[in-house]
């Protein structure tokens, strides 16, 4: 019979065992300072004065304040208590709550941290319980995590996927003078590192980044002797941003994070921003860390098909029953929510099409598309519907939604005209829900796929100067390479982007991203694309529609201008928008934006027209945008539609 779980509380530390692995916590801080397991006397890495270990952070700022970074919070206990005790399960608590006195030093919440042993189990368990009361100053919260900082000598190896695995350069490499920072300080060429294998490679944790739905299990392995160290999330109910959002998960150093709160990939629209007084509670987790070792060093590998085994088992079991706190409903606490999402687009069919693959879900009450800025208000549970579009949402939590879905194919947001409310037990059966993608005629032509992606246009080869060897050989992820958006302007040294609708190829011929071009040292220009379309006849009764779905924004302004290049206004501008930042992250897209813009027939001429799509925001090379998907729309039925 496996040992019974263990505790011993001394002055400065607390140490749990189960004859598998032990634990050591700071008393009453509550950070790991020591993982021992199958030999290895700690997987953690110390020797960092600022991240060593494992701990729980945030990063915040002052109520008002711009952009979202701050100062970073390590969350450190005051009090800690014993919650539950037995031979097989221990969960301990380490708690802050918000002190006055400390304002400005402290993040204005109430935290307290859990850490669960069972007997006979080779991992933790970890959760937190964020609050604030009503008598608590208004701030921005920016970011939330905890984070694992491992043995440097003995983690060498990360994986993410089945097909993103691979060995890691040392942290030093990435000090000058044997790395070189790039164009900002995460990413880093490796000029002189301490194994020559890694010369020449970029270093660069957002080239590892993960959509949250996908983002269930990644981690290290230590070749000598075969240990696997793993984060497992076997629930998104608590990220933020929605299914697609991407964030951070293993990385150099070594590093493995499970991200909570973050603006990654999509910037200021993401901060959680609290007013005075305003009440709030969130439960974040419970994460899994999973800890599993071979007998045979060939057999190293194959611990990440053990990891996700143990990831499954993990997502079968949730909602979990175990822990203590009142916040973190149970199973039986829950309610399902089940239907069938159609569409009616009679302009592809004359019938209602099944909504294949669309992606649906409860989230907050809000405006259509809400869900993807959505980060303070609750949770959020989401499920894919099935080949004939119905959908299933269970284990969800009591509270008021939304239901938002959107469909691979189609552009524009479902949103669901009534809230749907959730008791414990509940079984919601909405039946068949149709759903109207915008349209006002058919298509003259359109450019790209409808599918909240840039994945499908052209990515160059990366500037050999600047590659990650990992993604040479995977064409499905060479968009995550550094520097992509510099090849613009070799390939566009002087004229920009022209599309022939009829000829042009938009996975051969469409850049991925409307960048800036440089023309001297942090010198850049604004970029005209065109596309050039003939229509036969113009439909004088009516007007035309112009669709632009974006995937991804920085700081940028798209203005539209039709067959005058100079026009003064442009017949539409975006105005500013967007901080998602996904071309300087290495992602095919960050937040979705739809513009649907009226083109009216006077501005159209029989035959020969063109269409100007400007990025008026020159600052640097990082500012720009990526399409999804664009579409003309004639105003007529009859009109012969050309793609």
């Amino acid at each position: 019979m496996a040992a019974a779980v263990q505790l011993r509380i001394q002055d400065d530390q607390v140490v749990l065992t189960n004859g598998i692995l032990q634990l050591t916590l700071t008393n009453p801080g509550g950070n790991l300072i020591e993982i021992q397991y199958c030999g290895i006397d700690n997987l953690l890495e110390l020797s960092n004065p600022n991240l060593k270990g494992g701990f729980w952070d945030l990063n915040w700022s002052e109520a008002g304040s711009a952009g979202t970074r701050g100062k970073f919070d390590t969350i450190e206990g005051t009090t800690f208590r014993v919650v539950v005790e037995t031979d097989e399960q221990v969960e301990l608590s380490f708690t802050r709550m918000w002190d006055p006195s400390l304002q400005g030093d402290h993040a204005p919440l109430s935290i307290d941290k859990r850490f669960i042993l069972f007997r006979g189990c080779s991992g933790f368990y970890s959760y937190a319980i964020y609050e604030r009361n009503e008598d608590m100053p208004a701030f921005n919260l920016n970011e939330t995590r905890i984070a694992f900082m491992l043995n440097i000598q003995k983690f060498r190896y990360m994986a993410i996927s089945d097909d993103r695995q691979r060995y890691i350069p040392l942290p030093d490499d990435r000090l000058p003078p044997r790395g070189e920072e790039l164009a900002f300080p995460e990413a880093v060429r490796l000029v002189d590192p301490i194994e020559p294998e890694f010369k020449g490679e970029v270093d660069d944790k957002y080239e590892y980044s993960c959509e949250n739905k996908d983002n269930q299990v990644h981690g290290f392995i230590c070749l000598e002797p075969p240990v696997g160290f793993w984060q497992i999330t076997p629930s998104n109910e608590f990220r933020t941003g929605g299914p697609t959002k991407q964030d951070l998960t293993s990385h150099v150093n070594p590093t493995t994070l499970a991200m909570f709160v973050s603006t990654h990939y999509g910037g200021t629209d993401l901060v959680v921003k609290f007013g005075e007084g305003e009440p709030w509670k969130k439960v974040f987790g419970p994460v899994f860390i999973y800890l599993n070792s071979a007998s045979d060093e060939n057999e190293a590998f194959k611990l990440w098909d053990d990891a996700k085994r143990q990831m499954n088992q993990e997502v079968e079991s949730w909602p979990y029953g175990f822990p203590a706190s009142e916040d973190f409903p149970k199973a039986d606490q829950r309610g399902t929510v089940s239907g069938n999402l159609l569409v009616q687009d009679r302009y592809t069919s004359e019938e209602l099409i099944v909504a294949d693959g669309a992606y649906v879900g409860l989230a907050p009450p809000g405006e259509i598309g809400s869900f993807q800025k959505e980060c303070k208000q609750g949770y959020q549970f989401w499920t894919r519907a099935d080949s004939q579009g119905y959908f299933s949402i269970n284990n969800v939590s009591p509270a008021t939604y939304n239901l938002y879905a959107w469909v691979p194919g189609f552009i524009g947001d479902y949103r669901s005209e009534s809230t749907i409310t959730i008791t414990a037990g509940c079984e919601v059966e909405l039946g068949d829900l149709v759903f109207e993608p915008p349209r006002d005629g058919p298509t003259l032509w359109e450019i790209g796929i409808p599918d909240r992606s840039a994945a499908e246009f052209y990515f160059p080869d990366p500037n050999p100067l600047y590659i990650n060897k990992l993604y040479l050989n995977l064409p499905a992820d060479r968009f995550r390479q550094y520097g992509l958006w510099e090849r613009y302007a070799d390939l566009y040294p002087a004229g920009d982007l022209v599309y022939t609708v009829g000829t042009s190829d938009y996975r051969k011929d469409w850049f991925y991203a409307h960048v800036n071009r440089k023309i001297g040292e942090n010198i850049f220009q604004s970029t005209t694309w065109q596309i050039n379309f003939e229509v036969d006849n113009v439909v004088q009764t009516g007007t035309y529609k112009l669709r632009i779905a974006l995937c991804s924004a920085t700081y940028s302004e798209l203005q539209v201008r039709v067959n005058d290049p100079d026009a003064n206004p442009p017949h539409f501008t975006s105005g500013l928008i967007g901080s998602d930042n996904a071309i300087a992250r290495h992602g095919v897209h960050g937040l979705y934006w739809l513009f649907n813009i009226d083109i009216p027939e006077s501005q159209l001429r029989q035959g020969y027209n063109v269409i100007y799509l400007t990025q008026a925001k020159n600052d640097t090379a990082l500012h720009g945008i990526m399409y999804d998907y664009i579409r003309m729309e004639c105003p007529e039925p009859d009109t012969i539609p050309m793609k």
